[in-house]
């Protein structure tokens, strides 16, 4: 079984990545960390937006393994650490059945109301459009 956690440096996504290695230890886990692009880049921008996002990759990249340390701290545990870019939630979805993923664990804010409404919810979106179970950690 291939376990995905969604993973974003905030308090709830710790909060997924313990969750996952210590339910699914035994299991193949991979840790998405997704740098969000900004949707509706106008055409005479791309080219600067791509460069920027690259450059975030490449600085997320470096840290990404030691912040992911900080949190398992057992050496015996193993699991991957993939760095994509896009909308946040489509690429945790997209990434789940691109690589056959059996099972995503997500943080969320637990926000509601009118904050939900405007700022969006990563976890809404990926429960609603996941093709596998998804476990919401709060």
């Amino acid at each position: 079984m291939a376990v995905l956690v969604a993973y974003d440096a905030s308090e709830p996504a710790q909060k997924a990545v313990e969750h996952a290695f210590t339910t699914y230890s035994d299991h193949e886990i991979v840790l998405l960390r997704v740098i969000e692009a900004a949707d509706g880049t106008p055409g005479a921008s791309v080219k600067l937006a791509q460069d920027m996002i690259r450059e975030r990759e490449e600085e997320v990249a470096e840290e990404f393994p030691d912040e992911t340390w900080e949190i398992v701290r057992d050496p015996d545990l193993e699991f991957r650490t993939e760095l994509v870019a896009g909308n946040p939630a489509r690429e945790i979805v997209s990434y789940a059945s691109d690589h056959d993923i059996d099972h995503i664990v997500v943080g969320s804010h637990g926000r509601s109301g009118l904050s939900r409404v405007l700022l969006g919810s990563v976890a809404e979106k990926v429960v609603r459009r996941s093709p596998v179970p998804v476990t919401v950690m709060r």
